[in-house]
């Protein structure tokens, strides 16, 4: 009886050192996950924010591409001539200009 009281003793002496070593884990594994400045949470938020704005500077970009090149096509008198004509309604001497805007008209329904 007694080989197996000792055998007892040893088991719970273990135990106690698990459950205690295995908390202190499980709360600092907590802690890292979710409450620590540099957490999980927090580095899954950061990520997201970092792709919206990657997904912003690509549509710039795009928007700085297609600026440059109407800057480019503006250096030339005709082209010029043509896009005041077209935005805003420039017209020469003795000429009548006539809008028509599509939103205005009936709807084949």
């Amino acid at each position: 009886m007694s080989v197996f009281g000792s055998y007892w003793n040893a088991f719970k002496a273990i135990k106690k050192s698990y459950l205690l070593y295995g908390g202190i884990l499980f709360g600092f594994i907590v802690w890292m996950l979710f409450l620590d400045t540099h957490s999980w949470t927090i580095h899954a938020e950061l990520n997201d924010e970092i792709e919206a704005l990657e997904l912003e500077q690509e549509a710039l970009r795009k928007i700085i591409k297609d600026d440059k090149y109407a800057i480019e096509q503006l250096q030339n008198e005709d082209s010029l001539e043509h896009f005041a004509r077209e935005r805003y309604g420039h017209k020469k001497k003795n000429e009548t200009i006539f809008i028509i805007d599509l939103s205005d008209t009936l709807s084949n329904k």
